[in-house]
């Protein structure tokens, strides 16, 4: 893995925060603007547009947090977490709600796992197979809470009737005596990568599994955690993959740096580096990350430390920011600002009701990108972005009158303009390969390269992104 070395600097709420010349991606300079703690001088994404899937009001619970989609069978799901007032209190259950539409409408809320008696169960988000939907349930039990939890699971094979819920097991079939903070992430070759906070307390450790219904074979990933007393300093972490393959694991600071931590794999999640700091800002938060069909990757959070005109922490703005190669991540849009006519003050009160959007998940799905978040703890929403409109890998290059100059199949180039030849570089400048005819890719690593095309009277340069 390459070394990139680039230290930047940002002031929130006076804090400086500098990056390990070791990170395995740094972000552009002044990619945010640090001074405008309502948008941090971003643009809204292009397409945009946010949906309310439930809302609190004076005849319902007033608590929603950990807003988690699925996509199954056609339809989309959304479960979270839900109390009458207050963040983990014992009335707590996870309910969860059906579109058939696309997202438009949604269900009155149903329940996925009821209020248990000795304790309190959260969400712990969705695994879709063909044939089945699988909900993980975090539990934690009186006679352990102080000590962590564990993970259950419920299933159903058609979004409506559900198992009763059972333990997530390990690969000796013990119970994982930990509890999922973030959807477990499917590489190509099928394994199912994830983490788990770990008893006793809650410990960071990565996991993965080669079943394919992420219900049991788990094992625990080489990794060394940062102490911090009950907790590790390292939490609630996501995963994407750089252009070569390269695994990413992205956590927040709980020493509070309010930046994201990262790690990284290169033998699919079974061995990881020790978590460096990185340049992204981070409001000490729950965060989401991933790729998008064409390899693009992309981070979800508050970037940044901010508080209102009362000095109380609020979790704004939400920001996607992307990366064509996974190392170099040079492009942010805003999902949800701060500003008056986008932010909604909170209307019901309690215990850990963070203001602004909390605990981002992403799903990608027909076309789509889609973020979940609770809003002020009250809403559960999402936002949803055409992937067009934000990829950032392989794009078209069209000649007058639209005539395509190439196009890619897997690793097979083919130039379709006569007389066309073309030139490609990696990105320290050094020529690769010229092409006059399709040419067949495979002989370079994967990666992001620069592709300069000659024909006559024209020469165009863009980039792409082999996998």
């Amino acid at each position: 893995m390459r070394k990139l070395l680039l230290v930047l600097f940002f002031t929130l709420t006076g804090a400086t925060v500098s990056q390990a010349d070791d990170a395995p991606f740094y972000v552009a300079k002044d990619l945010f603007d640090t001074t405008n703690k309502e948008t941090m001088g971003l643009d809204y994404a292009p397409g945009a547009e946010t949906v309310t899937v439930w809302a609190a009001a004076d005849n319902t619970n007033h608590y929603a947090n950990g807003v988690v989609m699925a996509a199954f069978k056609g339809n989309l799901y959304c479960m979270w977490q839900t109390s009458k007032t207050d963040e983990d209190a014992e009335d707590t259950y996870v309910a969860y709600s059906r579109s058939t539409d696309g997202g438009k409408t949604w269900v009155e809320p149903m329940v996925l796992c009821p209020t248990i008696s000795n304790g309190y169960c959260a969400s712990g988000g969705w695994l879709a197979t063909d044939d089945r939907l699988v909900g993980y349930i975090n539990v934690r039990t009186k006679e352990i809470a102080n000590s962590g939890g564990f993970t259950q699971f419920v299933e159903s094979a058609d979004g409506l009737t559900w198992s009763e819920p059972q333990d997530v097991t390990m690969a000796d079939g013990s119970q994982l005596n930990g509890i999922f903070e973030q959807d477990p992430h499917v590489l190509a070759d099928g394994r199912i990568i994830g983490a788990a906070h770990f008893q006793p307390g809650l410990k960071l450790c990565p996991i993965y599994t080669d079943d394919p219904t992420g219900r049991t074979g788990w094992k625990k990933g080489s990794f060394s955690y940062t102490d911090n007393g009950a907790q590790s300093a390292e939490l609630e972490p996501s995963f994407f993959l750089q252009a070569d393959g390269t695994l990413v694991m992205v956590m927040r600071d709980q020493k509070g740096s309010y930046t994201t931590l990262a790690a990284t794999s290169n033998d699919r999640g079974e061995t990881w580096t020790k978590a460096v700091k990185t340049g992204m800002p981070d409001s000490r938060a729950k965060q989401c990350a991933g790729n998008l069909p064409d390899g693009t990757a992309f981070l979800v959070n508050n970037p940044g430390r901010v508080v209102n005109s009362a000095n109380t922490t609020w979790r704004v703005p939400l920001a996607l920011t992307l990366s064509a190669d996974g190392v170099a991540f040079e492009r942010s849009w805003l999902l949800r600002s701060g500003a008056k006519d986008d932010y909604t003050e909170r209307r019901y009160s309690g215990k850990s009701k963070t203001l602004g959007y909390s605990y981002p998940k992403a799903l990608v799905y027909d076309g789509f990108l889609y973020v979940s978040y609770a809003t002020n703890k009250d809403d559960a929403q999402y936002t949803r972005v055409p992937i067009s409109n934000i990829t950032l890998g392989i794009q078209p290059i069209e000649l007058e009158g639209g005539q395509r100059f190439f196009c890619m199949e897997g690793r097979q180039l083919h130039l379709l303009v006569a007389n066309a030849t073309m030139e490609i570089f990696d990105l320290n400048g050094r020529c690769c390969l010229t092409a006059s005819g399709d040419t067949d890719l495979s002989q370079l690593p994967a990666g992001l390269f620069i592709v300069k095309m000659r024909t006559t009277g024209t020469t165009l340069t863009t980039k792409i992104l082999l996998r």
